[in-house]
């Protein structure tokens, strides 16, 4: 029987996961996770993998039983079981419990820490839980990770005294009478303390001061959510050490509509800058069904002068299919290769296929004013596989140039539906005022996103937001459609540069 992983996955953010709880994750047949597991780190796991969402990180009673038993249920039926926890299974968790369980049970487990919320947390808030001089004690204190919401039985006097610092991971209520509790019993009120809300996530918020400070605030104005409560000097160095919540997009709201498939680079480039992403793709790519044309295409592929690839999805999915037919790369010899941008050319790159010409920009103009540039296209045959939905503009242009063109469907590109559980109301987050930038990476996400929300819904919501555009094409279908774009970069049109744009943008709204 293949051992229980109990799996810590850090307090928050994905990329917080271990090496080796990723390796146990991706390997999984089941995943019993807690609610506060962050969507795309379950991403991770198989596709095919049965992932059950169990709530609280540390329930009681009744419920944490439950837990164990389906634990215990799931690998005796021979699978591969990951307990997935928040924070550190062993750190204030039912992770020993739960360990304890399936030894009494004689099921195998291990263990794979994560980072304690009392230590990962405080660090995204740029305040260190050590620092030379601040003390000699680190000192944890339970909040309500046993599900109760009193204060902490504890000897307050002592704790007062103690010469470090003082963590808790406390609920709404318990957070000022912890800090009533430690000034009542002698803890000094002058001395730094912090609260930090949602920590390694984009809606982590700190306010900082004294301990009496934010003792009143708390007082006045309860919390509605826990959070970590740091006490003691090192708390003080939040103003030189904040990192977290200095970064360019931290805060702002961004809606991708780009293909799940593609997303990944995109995604991961503004949640590293501190965007919140609300991932709502608004087109779906799938292979086809039919493969007779471009078939046919690639069994005569030495006959054609050109093969343009306008995508890195026209790449991928025409590769995939040739490799299957001719086995060898090397049997496609014969047409020169364009590449309608960057990321089109890298991946051609990969393939070890040479790129004869890359147009400046990705306009149909351009494109056959960068071929012309090689000589005259009278008569030559060109090949394009793109989507099945793509614009005529490019192989018009080509056509009235002289050119002999094979315009064929290498992939279908379908609008994603939307409403299925789990996704973001988008609807509702744009008419409440929750979004800062809409951001389009393609016509076809311009155009299905419309659909979606309404033509006359989307034109009237998206002005109450910025719109950004990878480049002059996508623009100008939003443009088609009554969307003004108020982000775009300048040439190369590429994720990287529609980035940088947004920081740009950003940092002049502010």
């Amino acid at each position: 029987m293949t051992p229980v992983s109990i799996v810590g996955a850090g307090p928050g953010d994905p990329s917080l996961i271990s090496m080796r709880g990723l390796r146990c994750l991706t390997r999984a047949d089941v995943v019993v996770h807690d609610s506060l597991i962050d969507k795309r780190l379950l991403r991770m796991a198989r596709p095919d993998a049965e992932c059950i969402d169990v709530g609280d990180a540390a329930p009681a009673g009744a419920a944490q039983e439950a837990i164990c038993l389906l634990i215990a249920e799931k690998a005796r039926e021979g699978r591969s079981v990951v307990r997935l926890k928040w924070g550190d299974p062993f750190v204030f968790d039912s992770g020993g419990k739960e360990a304890l369980f399936l030894h009494e049970q004689g099921i195998r487990f291990e263990v794979v820490p994560g980072i304690p919320a009392l230590v990962g947390i405080p660090a995204y808030a740029g305040i260190p839980v050590t620092y030379p001089g601040s003390g000699n004690t680190l000192t944890f204190i339970r909040g309500f990770e046993d599900g109760a919401e009193d204060t902490p039985d504890l000897d307050w006097h002592q704790l007062a005294k103690v010469d470090g610092t003082l963590l808790c991971y406390a609920g709404p209520r318990q957070l000022g009478r912890v800090a009533a509790s430690l000034l009542a019993h002698g803890r000094p009120g002058d001395d730094s303390a912090a609260i930090v809300y949602n920590g390694t996530t984009p809606q982590q918020r700190t306010t900082d001061g004294t301990l009496r400070d934010l003792a009143q605030r708390l007082e006045t104005h309860p919390s509605h959510a826990p959070a970590v409560l740091v006490v003691g000097p090192s708390a003080g160095l939040r103003a030189h050490l904040r990192w977290f919540d200095e970064r360019p997009l931290f805060g702002t709201r961004i809606v991708v509509t780009r293909s799940r498939e593609q997303a990944g680079e995109f995604v991961e480039r503004l949640h590293d800058l501190g965007a919140e992403v609300i991932e709502a793709p608004s087109i779906h790519i799938e292979p086809l069904e039919d493969f007779e044309e471009i078939d046919r295409a690639i069994a005569t592929i030495s006959s054609y002068r050109w093969l343009v690839f306008t995508s890195a999805n026209g790449v991928d999915h025409f590769m995939r299919r040739a490799l299957a037919r001719v086995r060898d790369i090397r049997d496609l010899h014969g047409p020169h290769i364009c590449a309608v941008g960057p990321a089109t050319a890298e991946r051609l790159q990969r393939l070890h296929l040479r790129v004869d010409v890359m147009p400046e920009e990705d306009r149909a103009e351009g494109v056959v004013a960068a071929l012309k540039a090689t000589g005259s296209l009278e008569g030559l045959r060109m090949l394009l596989p793109r989507a099945d939905i793509a614009r005529e503009s490019l192989p018009d242009e080509l056509r009235k140039a002289g050119a002999e063109v094979d315009d064929i469907a290498a992939y279908h590109t379908v609008r994603a539906t939307w409403g299925q559980e789990g996704q973001p109301d988008i609807y509702k987050k744009l008419l409440e005022g929750d979004v800062d930038i809409v951001t389009f990476t393609s016509a076809s996400s311009v155009r299905h996103f419309v659909t979606n929300l309404g033509e006359e819904q989307a034109a009237d919501l998206l002005q109450q937001v910025a719109v950004a555009s990878i480049g002059p094409v996508t623009a100008e279908a939003a443009q088609q459609l009554g969307v003004a774009t108020s982000i775009m970069p300048k040439a190369p049109y590429t994720i990287p540069s529609l980035v940088d744009a947004i920081v740009q943008h950003v940092r002049a709204s502010r």
